[in-house]
C-alpha cells in the first residue's frame, strides 16, 4: 500500500489537504504540520509530526525543517508527498524527490493571476502541479487545472 506524507502549514493549508480526503484517505499517511489548536484538533487520531514556525521568510526554521524533512522522510519513506503550502512544504519535497517520492501540489484557491513564493519554490520539482484557475496555468504552464476543490 502507498504511504503518503500530508505537509502544509495550519489553518487554510490544512482545510485545503482536508478537501483531498476522498483521495487520501484508503492510504496509509502521515501528516507534517506546525502543532497549533487547529491541528492538534482535527489531525488527533493521525499520525502526526510537528514542524517549526513562523517559515515564512525565517532562514532558521528553514534550516530546522529541512533537517526535520530529512530525518521524517528517511524514517517514514512515503511513496507520494502533498501539499498546498506554505512554506514548510518546501524541504519536504526536495528531500522527499532525494527519496525517490513523487510530489502533488496544489496551488492555493485564492491565487487567480500571481504565484504563491512556495508554488515557485517547488514548480521544478513537483511530479502534479494543480492549479484551481485556468488563468494560472500563463504562470505554471505544466499545471493541471482541476478547478475548484471547494
Amino acid at each position: 500500500m502507498k504511504k503518503i506524507c500530508l505537509v502544509g502549514s495550519s489553518g487554510g493549508h490544512l482545510t485545503h489537504l482536508e478537501l483531498l480526503k476522498p483521495f487520501w484517505k484508503q492510504y496509509d499517511r502521515f501528516w507534517v504540520t506546525f502543532p497549533k489548536e487547529d491541528a492538534k484538533s482535527y489531525l488527533k487520531d493521525e499520525k502526526m509530526y510537528p514542524c517549526y514556525y513562523p517559515t515564512n521568510r525565517n532562514l532558521h526554521n528553514l534550516v530546522r525543517n529541512t533537517v526535520l524533512a530529512f530525518k521524517i522522510i528517511k524514517k517514514e519513506r512515503p511513496d507520494i508527498i502533498i501539499s498546498s503550502g506554505a512554506a514548510v512544504a518546501v524541504p519536504f519535497f526536495y528531500i522527499g524527490k532525494l527519496f525517490g517520492a513523487k510530489t502533488i501540489y496544489v496551488e492555493v484557491f485564492d491565487r487567480v493571476d500571481a504565484p504563491t513564493l512556495t508554488g515557485k519554490l517547488v514548480y521544478p520539482i513537483t511530479d502534479l502541479f494543480i492549479v484551481q484557475w485556468e488563468s494560472m496555468k500563463k504562470i505554471y504552464p505544466k499545471a493541471k487545472n482541476f478547478g475548484g476543490i471547494f
